[in-house]
C-alpha cells in the first residue's frame, strides 16, 4: 500500500526488522507502508539501473553509500520500464541533483512510481546489523498516523519470506518482442527472460546477434521456432529451488547441444539441470565491486552482482552430469561462492554476476565473446 505526497522530507518514517531492530528517519519517496526483504548493496554508483532491475523485486535496498541522488534521475538509463525495489533506503539524499543528464530527482521519481522509502538513518548500523544477523524481511512505515511498534512488527513476520517465493513470471515479458542486431546479424539468440535487464540484449546486439526476448513461461518448442544459433537465461528474483519450468526447457537445450549461456538466475537454473543444489545465502552479493576469479585463465575480475542464492557445487573437482563433465569455471573471492559454471563436453556455460554491467564494471563483457565463440565453433 502505497500513498504519494509532496513534502515527504519532513514526514516521520519507521523502518522495522523482523528481529524487532527498528530505525527511526523521514520519509523519501511515496509516502505510506510496504514490506519485502531488506539488503544492501555496496555500489557508489548507478542506482538507477539498480532500482530498475527486476531482480530487485519484493526487495528493500539500503545503500550502502551515504549520499544517494547526486545525478538525479535520466531516460536513458533504466533497466527496465518500472522501478521493481518495494522499498530505498539511503542516509543523506541529495537536496538538488546535479548532472547534464538529469531530468528529475530521484525522490521525485520514487514518488511518481509509488516506491515508498526512507532516509536521515543509520544505514552503517543498518548494514552491520544485517551482515550479522543476515537479510530478513521489512517494514517501512511513513505518515504522520503511525502504528505503534508491536502492530508494525507483526505486519512485517506477517509478509512473505524469499525463501521458496516463485516470482520470475511476476517480472517476465508476457509477449516475445526482438531486440536487432548492430549492423550486420551474424546469429540469432533465443532469450528467456526470467527478469531481463535491458542492457543484456543490447551487448548481444552490439555482437551482429538478434535477440528473441522470451516470456519465462516459454516452452522448448518457442525456444526452437526462432530457430536459435545459442540460448540465453537471464537473471531474475525469486528462489531458484522453485523454477521448476525454466530447468526442464533448459535441460531440453542440453539435450539438443544447443550453446546456452546462462547469467545470475541462469545460472542457478543451469546448476538445477545438471543436479547441483542451491542455497540462500546469509545476505547475499549485491553491489559493484565483487571480486571474482575466472578459473580458466586465472584472471580475477571486479565484477557487479545481486544474488541472494548460490550454487551448491564442488569448487575443486569434475563432476559427472546427465550432459557430461561441469566444473566450477568462477569463484567469488570474498567467500568461495560459486559464481560461474561449465560444461567440458556440451558448448554450455553461465555465471553467476552480469557482465552486462550497467553502470559498470566491465571487466567481465568478454564472456559475451566467449558466447559468440561457442556459436562460431557450433556453426563450423
Amino acid at each position: 500500500m502505497t500513498t504519494s505526497t509532496r513534502g515527504a522530507t519532513r514526514v516521520p518514517a519507521v523502518l522495522v526488522l523482523e528481529d524487532g531492530r527498528i530505525f527511526r528517519g523521514r520519509a523519501y519517496g511515496a509516502v505510506g507502508v510496504t514490506f519485502g526483504e531488506a539488503v544492501f548493496s555496496t555500489g557508489m554508483t548507478g542506482y538507477q539501473e539498480t532500482l530498475t532491475d527486476p531482480s530487485y523485486h519484493r526487495q528493500v535496498v539500503v545503500m550502502t553509500a551515504p549520499h544517494v541522488g547526486n545525478t538525479g534521475v535520466n531516460d536513458e538509463d533504466p533497466e527496465s520500464k518500472k522501478i521493481w525495489v518495494s522499498g530505498y533506503v539511503v542516509r543523506d539524499p541529495a537536496r538538488v541533483p546535479s548532472n547534464w543528464r538529469s531530468r528529475r530527482s530521484l525522490d521525485d521519481e520514487l514518488r511518481a512510481q509509488g516506491v515508498v522509502g526512507i532516509s536521515g538513518i543509520d544505514t552503517r548500523a543498518l548494514t552491520r546489523h544485517l551482515r550479522e544477523r543476515g537479510a530478513m524481511r521489512v517494514g517501512i512505515f511513513s505518515g504522520n498516523a503511525l502504528p505503534d511498534e508491536g502492530v508494525m512488527l507483526t505486519e512485517v513476520r506477517e509478509a512473505p519470506e524469499m525463501k521458496g517465493a516463485n516470482l520470475s513470471a511476476e517480472v517476465a515479458t508476457k509477449e516475445t518482442y526482438v531486440v536487432p542486431a548492430i549492423g550486420t546479424k551474424k546469429f540469432t539468440v533465443a532469450a528467456v527472460d526470467l527478469g531481463i535487464k535491458g542492457m543484456t540484449p543490447h551487448r548481444m546486439a552490439e555482437r551482429g546477434i538478434e535477440v528473441h526476448v522470451l516470456p519465462a513461461t516459454a516452452t522448448a518448442e518457442d525456444v526452437y521456432a526462432v530457430n536459435p544459433d545459442g540460448v540465453f537465461f537471464s537473471n531474475g528474483p525469486g528462489d531458484p529451488a522453485t523454477a521448476d519450468h525454466p530447468v526442464s526447457v533448459m535441460r531440453a537445450v542440453l539435450e539438443r547441444g544447443t550453446p546456452l549461456f546462462g547469467i545470475c538466475f541462469g545460472n542457478q537454473i543451469l546448476g538445477r539441470a545438471l543436479g547441483f543444489g542451491t542455497y540462500k545465502l546469509k545476505y547475499g552479493h549485491r553491489g559493484i565491486n565483487q571480486p571474482v576469479q575466472d578459473r580458466t585463465t586465472g584472471k580475477v575480475e571486479v565484477t557487479a552482482h545481486n544474488h541472494g542464492f548460490a550454487v551448491d557445487a564442488p569448487l575443486d573437482e569434475v563432476s559427472d552430469t546427465p550432459y557430461g563433465r561441469a566444473e566450477v569455471s568462477h569463484v567469488c573471492l570474498n567467500d568461495n561462492v560459486v559464481e560461474g559454471l561449465q560444461l567440458l563436453d556440451r558448448p554450455a556455460f553461465s555465471v553467476q554476476y552480469h557482465p552486462e554491467a550497467a553502470a559498470g564494471p566491465h571487466d567481465a563483457a568478454y564472456l559475451f565473446d566467449r558466447f559468440v565463440s561457442l556459436m562460431e565453433g557450433q556453426r563450423a
